[in-house]
């Protein structure tokens, strides 16, 4: 699924977006979307809530604006950066606030939203008067501009911005370093990353970077030749969208009741994410669960069955991938037919297929079961060419977003709460309106197109059910599962949740991180109970490579 707003960063004065390196994944898509209307979306947001804070803390907006700044982390400078937008457009928001205006009016006085010829005049609150005063983005400030610059790169080439040996794997965190894929133990030698078969049962050095290597002084056998032999190793490889990766605005960012300089400590690792997490996604996520439910990601519990499955992952996702560019991903992707061991690759294109930027007829611009038949079969084939033998390749079907509508529309938004004045139906029409919608096909109060766009998801999914079940490969073998939705639902019912805690609240589109790791629940125990053999054996040795090896490094 497609960042519904691609925004930088939730910010300066202005959370921008950083348009350009957060482009649409899928290019080639009908329609044209401009980058100022997601940075419209950025400017709503944080001017709503400026004007809360100065609500809550019965301040004036300035003082409002300069807590705002107070609570950013100085790291890649965005307390910096706050103040020097503050600076710019301060005085401007001060008399626009003085006139009893809203954020809409504000953020088209300052041109940041702008309406465009023969269209309606985009808003979230009651509509705004016409103003005129021209604004720029955050990332043309010259001491931002080379931050920017380096992580359009990062974002558009998928692999890591600091490899120093050019293996796609590192030993930073962010900006597609290990938190997408599995941490690089050595990056000054390109034969040493997660994933790779043993050099020499790595008797001197761990050329695989699962932490087990040396020598056992009791009999002079290597531990990974003890340890790891014949317990068939294996690797975890997403190829997703916006929703594999973990798209999240935390709530905290809007919520200006609880808002401190807490609120915003992982703000510089979201942004160098770019607002995704796959350190915590359902597939291969490392740390900790956030929401302290007991689910594991399918990583983890690879590596719980096989510890020979330590750092073995890679998250291949985009936001706004879909079955139309899956095959340029694999570009990107880290695998070696004759040195590494095989993999699992889930492919989980869920919704951009059926979701698009088009406000008028979206469902003209949606894949079509052929189109989709031919992108998969271009995307398996390429995948056959990367995978070591005895691989194997789980094809997911598209979400039932449906659901969205039915259980969010009349609820208040984080941005409404406080004076109950945005529901999920206005934020919906918002977005829409200014065609940055992740779905406008669901996030609809058009009935007859949310039954269409679940009607087309419907055939997709068919579509990667006939493929799984007619094609055959040499490297790998193909399985279908069905999105599970209904059973994580009841799952979560069972557990004493409701259905919208499933969804980010920010968004009103994401399956946030409980429904992430409940569909990654039910996707082990499926893929467990129809073909054990694809997630391998349980390794016997796991207690004696803890006590020896301990957590193996950590990741």
């Amino acid at each position: 699924m497609k960042s519904p707003w691609r925004i930088l960063v939730v910010s300066p004065l202005l959370l921008l977006p950083l348009h350009s390196s957060t482009s649409r994944a899928h290019d080639n898509q009908p329609g044209t979307i401009r980058s100022d209307h997601y940075t419209c979306v950025g400017c709503v947001l944080v001017v709503s809530v400026i004007e809360q804070l100065a609500q809550v803390h019965n301040s004036t907006v300035q003082a409002s604006m300069e807590r705002l700044c107070s609570y950013l982390p100085e790291e890649w400078v965005l307390k910096t950066a706050c103040y020097m937008m503050v600076h710019v457009f301060g005085a401007d928001i001060i008399k626009l606030f003085d006139k009893d205006v809203n954020a809409d009016v504000v953020c088209h006085t300052l041109e940041f939203c702008k309406q465009e010829p023969g269209q309606p005049l985009c808003h979230l609150y009651p509509l705004p008067k016409k103003y005129t005063r021209s604004g720029a983005g955050i990332c043309s400030l010259p001491f931002l501009a080379k931050i920017c610059q380096k992580i359009k790169l990062a974002i558009k080439n998928s692999v890591p911005i600091k490899d120093v040996d050019s293996d796609k794997y590192s030993i930073f965190p962010t900006l597609r370093g290990y938190h997408w894929r599995g941490r690089d133990c050595n990056d000054s030698d390109k034969t040493v990353y997660p994933g790779r078969r043993p050099d020499n049962w790595d008797a001197h050095r761990d050329s695989n970077c699962n932490g087990i290597w040396g020598v056992d002084p009791k009999d002079g056998i290597p531990y990974e030749k003890k340890f790891c032999e014949g317990s068939q190793p294996r690797g975890i490889i997403l190829l997703g969208d916006s929703a594999g990766a973990h798209f999240h605005i935390p709530p905290e960012w809007l919520t200006v009741s609880q808002m401190s300089v807490n609120s915003f400590l992982n703000l510089p690792t979201a942004v160098t994410n770019e607002l995704d997490w796959p350190q915590l996604s359902g597939t291969t996520g490392f740390l900790d669960s956030a929401s302290k439910i007991k689910e594991n990601s399918i990583y983890l519990r690879l590596r719980k069955r096989n510890r020979c499955n330590h750092r073995d992952y890679q998250n291949i996702s985009k936001n706004g991938a879909s079955s139309r560019n899956v095959k340029s991903l694999i570009e990107s992707l880290s695998r070696n037919q004759l040195l590494d061991h095989p993999a699992i690759v889930i492919y989980a294109m869920i919704g951009n297929d059926v979701c698009n930027g088009r406000k008028t007829d979206p469902v003209s611009a949606m894949t079509t079961p052929e189109q989709l038949y031919a992108n998969v079969l271009k995307m398996l084939e390429a995948l056959n060419s990367h995978l070591p033998t005895g691989s194997h390749v789980i094809l997911y079907g598209l979400a039932h977003g449906a659901f969205l509508w039915d259980t969010l529309h009349s609820r208040y938004h984080p941005l409404g709460q406080l004076n109950k004045d945005v529901t999920y139906t206005q934020l919906y029409s918002f977005l829409g309106c200014l065609q940055v919608s992740p779905c406008p096909g669901w996030m609809s109060a058009n009935e007859t197109l949310r039954a269409l766009t679940s009607e087309r998801a419907q055939q997709l999914s068919e579509t990667l059910r006939k493929i799984a079940a007619s094609k055959k490969f040499t490297n790998f073998n193909l399985f279908y599962l069905d999105f599970a939705f209904q059973e994580v639902v009841e799952e979560w019912q069972k557990m004493g949740g409701q259905p919208w805690e499933l969804i980010e609240a920010v968004d009103g589109f994401h399956p946030n991180e409980v429904a992430l790791l409940l569909f990654a629940d039910q996707l082990w125990e499926k893929v467990q109970r129809q073909w054990p053999d694809v997630l391998g054996k349980e390794n016997p040795f796991n207690p004696q490579i803890e006590e020896v090896f301990g957590d193996q490094g950590g990741h």
